[in-house]
């Protein structure tokens, strides 16, 4: 009697330890890091502005290296300008204060490597994870980017080669400035009410919108914008509350 007791209790322990430790197994096989990406426009390096104390570090002309608030030193990132889709690889340096409505400082070269247009610099700043890393001793291109730039010199940097549909591209953005201020995307049309109460009560900000995406996914943003004063006022008067990733999406 006593011996199927034992019997008994020690199939129970087994099973209540199983349970108890297979989650934590499980967590660990799905622990993963979210990769850093923020759209908005970039402020392209001057030796004035450093003169002036917009930013408070230097950048070489001809570096590939970039000031990014978010991201630590030495990250690799993908800059790319969204209006033609040209991109590059480079390095964050070191911390620097800049605009709080610039997601990004870039030297002149990265600038000219990817045509930025300097009166609407609008890039894509995204981090490139240790897991998807292809950086060993010189820069790779991404495969949809080896279709585009076969005959594209591979040193430091990969570049896309800037075609005749690219420029078409670049001019039809061009014909029109109309961008919005995206603060956050909630599962639940009520959880997204309640920041905008927040941004309006806390901010001097009154319009504030929500957008219906999905059926899950419900956009708190501000906008549309169709002049760079405007948009870097309403950026501004948000970055109060210290969101962590607020970005500017352009609107076709």
């Amino acid at each position: 009697m006593h011996f199927r007791n034992f019997i008994l209790i020690a199939v129970i322990t087994l099973f209540t330890h199983c349970a108890t430790t297979s989650p934590s197994i499980n967590n660990k096989k799905n622990t993963f890091k979210e990769v850093f990406s923020n759209r908005g426009f970039a402020l392209i390096y001057d030796l004035k502005y450093y003169n002036e104390g917009l930013v408070t570090k230097k950048i070489e002309e001809r570096s590939l290296i970039i000031f990014q608030k978010n991201l630590k030193i030495n990250t690799h990132v993908k800059v790319t300008n969204i209006l033609n889709n040209k991109s590059l690889i480079a390095k964050v340096g070191k911390s620097s204060n800049y605009p709080l409505f610039n997601n990004s400082v870039l030297s002149k070269r990265i600038a000219d490597e990817l045509n930025l247009d300097y009166d609407e610099p609008y890039v894509e700043i995204k981090e490139i994870s240790e897991n998807s890393m292809f950086i060993a001793k010189k820069a790779k291109m991404y495969e949809e980017e080896r279709n585009v730039a076969t005959t594209a010199p591979v040193k430091d940097i990969s570049i896309n080669d800037l075609n005749k549909t690219d420029t078409n591209i670049e001019k039809k953005h061009k014909q029109q400035f109309f961008y919005e201020i995206k603060i956050a995307d909630f599962y639940f049309n009520d959880t997204a009410k309640v920041m905008v109460d927040r941004i309006v009560n806390e901010t001097q900000i009154t319009n504030a919108k929500i957008k219906k995406m999905t059926k899950e996914k419900y956009r708190v943003y501000l906008g549309p914008f169709t002049n760079i004063k405007s948009l870097q006022k309403s950026f501004n008067d948000i970055s109060i509350l210290n969101f962590e990733n607020i970005e500017i999406i352009k609107n076709d």
